[in-house]
């Protein structure tokens, strides 16, 4: 894929202020790895009287296959040879505004710390994209860019120029001529690339809507073609594009107003709205299970059954974890969470972070050696009573990381569910629910077998007569080269005959 950005210059202004703008020098090559490819940054012409920069972005349509899972997200033909043969590697489209997005990122919010007054002044711009998808032919690209301030020149595509009975592809060359801030230029190229394919390389989560209105920002609130806009940026999910157009009616108001959006919408006054709403348990268990690990001081965390990522996703947004690995029984959790966490858009270095991977606590797994850290939350209860000692063995025995955190629902704290019958466990795949007693007597058992030493703390609210809705432990190896004890002792000899089968 290829996009150039040409200006001129004067005496007082030269065209390689260009060079300032974007943040790459005009005497360098430079090259960049993105999420599917290599983006290359290079001049080739950069005088005081015109200046061209060059984004030039190599696609790995191979790789491109594999981070999709093969399903030809994205708008791809649905044939498993298309995904292979297509138009990916030259036609611009949303991995292009990615590129833009994450090369030009800078530019794009209108900073040159070098020269802060270039980003405010308009200049002469000449925009080219030689391939360009147009769901909507020459006519849709000159509707996107003409209210923008551009002089847009988009020429159709032959199918074959050997065959003109044939007729016109789907593909435009396009030039956009102006006055304009770079900044703005390029924000009008990072929303209406992808607009233009009609499609996105990657899902479509509910941040986008907020990528959209920055981007969009002081010129979609009025653009007549608003609706389509956001309805193809946002891949046509409704919910996403009813929300983005509230927002953008909102911003619109205001601005007519000469006041700030968050004043008009106004319905609930903060200063007389007390009433706190809870954090949801779930949230409060994430962050003690965080707070655990900080305190361990772990750098090579694994969450075991870590179903759809959630816990994955708080500790990548920690620096202080460099690895963090998820592994479930499920692959159908292991592709949300994989979709989740946005693995098919992450750098290289922050995707050289995460692993996920299937497996199960009913077996040594060599892949779980070597961690800092392994968190069990909300796990040991969906498995039946008599597997236990294969997990015991597997994590404790096998791979022996220096902290274990478990985490497990508090049967005696369901009496305070108003929704749970009496009797009932809080979840039907749950296989049982511990009491408090029940639950310390097992983690001592383990700690005592393995060569480890548990400490408990309560998750949510301590009730005064049942304990906390959640019970945690913190498992610390006491004895960094004791390897798997022998089983042997009376207290857990019951159970060998089970760990031997599931063995």
């Amino acid at each position: 894929m290829f996009l150039t950005i040409s200006t001129t210059g004067t005496a007082g202004s030269p065209a390689t202020d260009l060079g300032f703008l974007l943040h790459k020098h005009p005497d360098k090559a430079q090259r960049f790895s993105t999420s599917h490819g290599t983006a290359h940054v290079l001049y080739p012409e950069a005088g005081a009287e015109r200046c061209t920069a060059a984004l030039l972005l190599e696609i790995d349509p191979v790789a491109l296959v594999r981070r999709a899972k093969g399903k030809g997200r994205g708008g791809a033909p649905d044939s498993a040879l298309a995904q292979y043969v297509n138009d990916r590697p030259y036609a611009a489209s949303s991995l292009l505004a990615v590129a833009i997005g994450s090369v030009f990122s800078t530019a794009l919010k209108g900073q040159c710390h070098a020269r802060p007054e270039l980003p405010g002044a308009a200049r002469p711009l000449r925009v080219e994209v030689p391939v360009l998808p147009a769901r909507g032919g020459a006519a849709l690209v000159e509707r996107l860019f003409a209210p923008l301030g551009w002089t847009v020149t988009a020429e159709p595509v032959a199918l074959d120029e050997t065959f003109p009975q044939w007729g016109d592809s789907r593909y435009v060359r396009l030039v956009l001529e102006g006055e304009q801030r770079l900044a703005d230029a390029l924000r009008h190229l990072y929303v209406l690339l992808p607009v233009l394919d009609d499609a996105k390389h990657y899902w479509v989560a509910p941040d986008e809507v907020e990528k959209l209105l920055r981007a969009g920002e002081g010129w979609l609130e009025d653009h007549p073609e608003q609706r389509l806009i956001a309805g193809r940026y946002l891949g046509r999910r409704w919910s996403l594009t009813r929300d983005a157009l509230e927002r953008l009616a909102l911003a619109r108001l205001a601005e007519a107003d000469d006041t700030e959006a968050e004043a008009l919408d106004n319905a609930v006054d903060e200063e007389t709205d007390t009433e706190e709403r809870p954090v949801p348990l779930a949230v409060q268990r994430r962050e003690a299970i965080l707070e655990a690990l900080r305190a361990s001081g772990a750098a090579r965390v694994l969450d075991l059954g870590c179903g759809q990522g959630q816990l994955v996703g708080a500790l990548l947004k920690d620096p202080r974890f460099t690895e963090v690995a998820g592994m479930d029984v499920s692959a159908r959790a292991l592709a949300i969470a994989a979709r989740r966490l946005r693995l098919d858009r992450m750098t290289e270095r922050q995707a050289a972070r995460v692993t996920l991977f299937q497996g199960s606590l009913a077996y040594t797994d060599r892949r779980l050696a070597g961690y800092d850290a392994a968190v069990l939350s909300e796990v040991i209860e969906h498995l039946d009573l008599p597997r236990l000692p294969a997990l015991e063995h597997a994590v404790f025995g096998a791979a022996r990381p220096a902290t274990v955190v478990v985490t497990t629902p508090n049967a005696e704290y369901n009496v305070r569910w108003e929704t749970l019958p009496a009797g009932h466990v809080r979840h039907a795949d749950h296989r049982f629910e511990w009491t408090r007693e029940e639950f310390r007597t097992w983690a001592a058992e383990v700690a005592e077998h393995y060569g480890y030493e548990v400490a408990f703390a309560p998750v949510g609210p301590d009730d005064p007569e049942v304990g906390p809705p959640t019970q945690l432990g913190v498992f610390t190896r006491t004895d960094s080269t004791r390897t798997d004890p022998a089983r042997t002792d009376s207290t857990r000899t019951e159970k060998e005959p089970e760990q031997e089968k599931a063995a």
